[in-house]
């Protein structure tokens, strides 16, 4: 495994990032932020807590969104897939959303979470974070509004994230992939 991130850029990254949320949603009073599940989740997390302990803001809501059965490719998979829980307690209505994930990769995922949202209602405007986003893989129009970092990666390549509180570490890597 090759590093792409340790766990002190990864902590000044986020800094970063909730700056850059609160440059653009000041006071977060229409503005609600959605973990996508699974790895989003932690990322949306640490977000929210820098949020109110560096920004002092109080009330973010934080909501987790479950894509795996809108997801264009579900049913191809060779293992049996296992859904997560989507836990959203507000209504996204006329809200400025901020989706949250680890990687962008294919775009696929994030597609998925457009439709997926829709049954929480109709939001006001919708923007991405990502921590690492590969930016030549694409196979869909979506680009991050905010990113951590921008990698160039081979199709063997894969980018892992580790988060502490489910990995036991901070970091970023790249990994070769097995054919």
């Amino acid at each position: 495994m090759k590093i792409i991130l340790g766990a002190k850029e990864i902590g000044i990254t986020l800094e970063r990032l909730a700056c850059q949320l609160v440059e653009n949603h000041n006071d977060f009073k229409d503005t609600v932020l959605v973990g996508i599940q699974p790895r989003g989740a932690i990322f949306a997390e640490r977000i929210k807590t820098i949020l109110e302990l560096n920004y002092e803001l109080d009330d973010v809501k934080l909501g987790y969104l479950d894509i795996t059965f809108f997801r264009d490719d579900f049913r191809r998979r060779d293992k049996q897939i296992e859904a997560s829980q989507t836990q959203i307690d507000f209504l996204v209505e006329d809200k400025n959303v901020i989706f949250i994930d680890d990687v962008l990769h294919s775009g696929r995922s994030i597609r998925a979470a457009l439709t997926a949202i829709q049954s929480f209602g109709r939001p006001n405007n919708i923007e991405l974070m990502v921590l690492v986003d590969r930016r030549f893989s694409r196979s869909l129009p979506i680009q991050p509004d905010y990113k951590g970092r921008k990698v160039d990666s081979y199709d063997n390549e894969k980018v892992i994230v580790k988060w502490i509180e489910q990995d036991e570490i901070d970091g970023v890597y790249f990994e070769q992939k097995n054919d």
